[in-house]
């Protein structure tokens, strides 16, 4: 039995998001569809994050074990031959038989992008929210530092069912640049909540319309209210940009380092 890692990259407009669906098309879908082509058998993949419908991929990590001696090489080939142009497959390679892409995973990175400008561009359409107020870069970022440390993160979760036990999650980057009339906002964690980075975005941005003020942000993380927080950012603008593993990280590039159990 062998255990394969696999990093994909996906343009989520074209998908209902990771996981596969019954009355949608999705990521996992088209993916298993391509390695039953190839390998001639449906082994169950494991995905490390569950992104929703319109959300992108530039390091999306998968496992999968397989009994099936095809090398690394021609399988990443063969695959991308039979999956859509939507998705890609930037890297395999061989892994313990303990590793799991979702429960193995450290933490995880995610950036937002906004374009800021008065017109719209049409070649990112899907790819960015068109923002077209003026940003403060310095308030935005007195914001986005609130969230940096371990917090109980329950004001900026949807509720969903599957979302139980310690809703704490540990933030060691949260931080917004800008290049050009491209504003991005790049937040970093050992995990995230459904629809956690769209509400910390949606709720920054209430803090640069003037709405609340950056030192809101400490109380409405303690109210652990999901009302007390902003609205949720469109997903188009959001990218799972890396995932880290001990001693690896799933880049855009592929992978980096080695994996050490």
């Amino acid at each position: 039995m062998r255990n394969l890692m696999l990093t994909l990259a996906y343009d989520g407009a074209c998908f209902h998001g990771w996981q596969v669906q019954h009355n949608a098309v999705t990521v996992q879908q088209v993916f298993q569809d391509a390695v039953a082509r190839v390998l001639g058998e449906r082994p169950d993949c494991k995905g490390c994050s569950r992104t929703d419908s319109g959300v992108h991929a530039a390091a999306f990590c998968v496992s999968m074990k397989t009994e099936h001696p095809i090398p690394c090489g021609r399988l990443q080939a063969a695959l991308n031959h039979f999956l859509p142009e939507s998705v890609a497959v930037l890297d395999v390679r061989e892994a313990p038989l303990s590793f799991h892409a979702r429960y193995s995973c450290l933490g995880k990175e995610y950036e937002y992008r906004i374009w800021n400008a008065r017109a719209r561009n049409p070649f990112l359409r899907d790819r960015v929210l068109h923002y077209y107020y003026a940003l403060d870069l310095e308030l935005l970022n007195r914001a986005a530092s609130c969230f940096l440390g371990a917090h109980d993160f329950t004001s900026f979760c949807s509720a969903d069912a599957r979302v139980k036990g310690d809703l704490t999650r540990t933030v060691s980057r949260s931080e917004w640049r800008r290049e050009g009339d491209s504003v991005i906002y790049t937040v970093a964690a050992d995990g995230f909540l459904y629809n956690m980075v769209r509400i910390l975005v949606g709720t920054q941005l209430q803090a640069a319309q003037g709405r609340l003020n950056p030192e809101d942000l400490p109380r409405i993380l303690e109210a652990r209210d999901r009302t007390q927080a902003g609205p949720t950012a469109p997903p188009q603008g959001l990218v799972l940009r890396r995932v880290f593993y001990k001693g690896l990280t799933a880049c855009e590039t592929g992978f980096q380092g080695e994996y050490n159990e």
